[in-house]
């Protein structure tokens, strides 16, 4: 196989990431109906400061802390306690993508494999173990832990590191983020894999190395 090192994406690349369906059985565990409305009025604070974190003007905790805020007072909750929560309802509904399995088990022996992940640690070790992927990935990079988030090269050269600096031609990264995991992947000299779903267009500027789309086409192609 032509790649010694495959990195993953982990939310919608590996994993199904329903923010809705987490929210609202997070809220009906706190005796609060969670609407389609709330869900909108969340994604207009959740979404521009994943564009910040994402962008290195605020923290992981910032982040977590301030999407609960509005409903903290409403519901006498910290919003740290209310984002915990909400990790802890994510893991619960947690399923992979179609073919994430499949894949990973083809590929388990053919390559290492790691995942680089803007998601958040507590996240991340619960659906691990819960999916039978704990033992799988010999490189686990979370970026509230590292501090910075991809697109930033330094999560990429902290994956690196971990990985004993294999040449950079025997790596690739998957993700379904143009601008996180691709541009991320091309700016860390990479070669990348789009993984694209639902037929979008790349955003103007970022080309990835290669596009797939579906997880099967992707073992198709690599074990071809």
């Amino acid at each position: 196989m032509r790649y010694k090192w495959i990195l993953f994406d982990a939310d919608e690349t590996l994993f199904h990431f329903d923010a809705f369906k987490g929210l609202q059985l997070m809220f009906s565990r706190h005796q609060y109906q969670f609407s389609a409305e709330d869900y909108e009025y969340y994604q207009s604070i959740n979404l521009p400061l994943w564009q910040q974190y994402q962008q290195g003007d605020i923290s992981a905790q910032q982040l977590q802390v301030s999407r609960f805020t509005p409903w903290a007072q409403k519901l006498n909750h910290s919003a740290n306690a209310l984002n915990s929560a909400f990790m802890q309802a994510m893991a619960d509904i947690c399923t992979t993508l179609p073919g994430a399995t499949e894949l990973i088990r083809a590929l388990k022996g053919r390559a290492k494999l790691g995942i680089i992940t803007n998601g958040f640690t507590e996240l991340q070790q619960i659906r691990l173990a819960r999916t039978g992927f704990a033992d799988v990935f010999s490189a686990l990079v979370i970026s509230e832990q590292v501090g910075v988030a991809k697109p930033d090269i330094g999560i990429f050269n902290h994956a690196f590191a971990l990985m004993n600096h294999p040449p950079k031609n025997q790596i690739l990264m998957v993700g379904d983020n143009p601008h996180a995991d691709i541009k991320g992947g091309i700016n860390a000299g990479i070669d990348t894999c789009w993984l694209n779903r639902h037929g979008a267009s790349c955003p103007e500027g970022i080309i990835p190395h290669h596009e797939v789309s579906s997880l099967a086409q992707l073992q198709q192609w690599l074990l071809a």
